[in-house]
């Protein structure tokens, strides 16, 4: 499970520059402990929360327990638990952390962060799949981080016939996992010799009306 860091704390500011009024429809995609859901629900929103963890739905159902918000939560891959609804807000903060090619897809704890070579393996998934969840003029917010391509998100987004665009940035010190494969990082290209930062970035996209 994925316990809240620098990327929740970065998204949770976005959700609450957003203002979502009592009532909106909130999708939490890949909720982890809940925390970004739980922030939605402070505010009168409906929220919905779904991750493919068990620990993490139960962690995140004991978190709306403690606190008391209404929170409902459901264990499902991406999207797959919510086929035929539509929100007005959606937010996702999905693994995205670029990992080497092992031969097989990630598994165990690193399934919160391991995205993949090009760190997109649900990036562009929910990219795909997001725009037809949205109510017109809802809003979809994701973070990453820049190593997993931001503008292909936005590419993607802008495709599905979003408006989309950067709307936060934040550089933050290299974590245990990208300081493990810094090596790697910088022989691809992805890290400069000398550079022991990692930017991440928050993508709005709103669905016309």
């Amino acid at each position: 499970m994925y316990a809240p860091q620098d990327d929740t704390a970065l998204l949770a500011e976005a959700l609450r520059e957003e203002a979502p009024p009592a009532g909106a429809r909130v999708l939490d995609v890949g909720t982890g402990s809940g925390a970004l859901a739980l922030e939605a629900a402070r505010r009168g929103a409906e929220v919905t929360a779904v991750d493919v963890s068990r620990r993490a739905v139960w962690t995140a159902r004991l978190n709306a327990w403690l606190t008391r918000l209404p929170v409902r939560i459901r264990r499902g891959n991406l999207f797959a638990p919510v086929v035929g609804r539509t929100y007005d807000l959606i937010l996702a903060n999905p693994p995205y952390v670029p990992a080497p090619d092992a031969g097989r897809g990630p598994h165990g704890r690193s399934r919160a962060w391991d995205a993949g070579s090009d760190g997109r393996l649900l990036l562009d998934r929910i990219c795909r799949d997001a725009p037809a969840l949205l109510s017109p003029g809802g809003l979809l917010l994701i973070v990453q981080s820049a190593l997993s391509g931001p503008d292909r998100t936005l590419e993607l987004l802008r495709a599905a016939g979003l408006k989309a665009a950067v709307v936060r940035r934040r550089w933050i010190a290299l974590g245990p996992v990208l300081r493990s494969r810094e090596d790697w990082l910088r022989r691809r290209g992805l890290l400069a010799p000398a550079e022991n930062k990692e930017e991440l970035v928050v993508i709005r996209a709103e669905r016309p009306r």
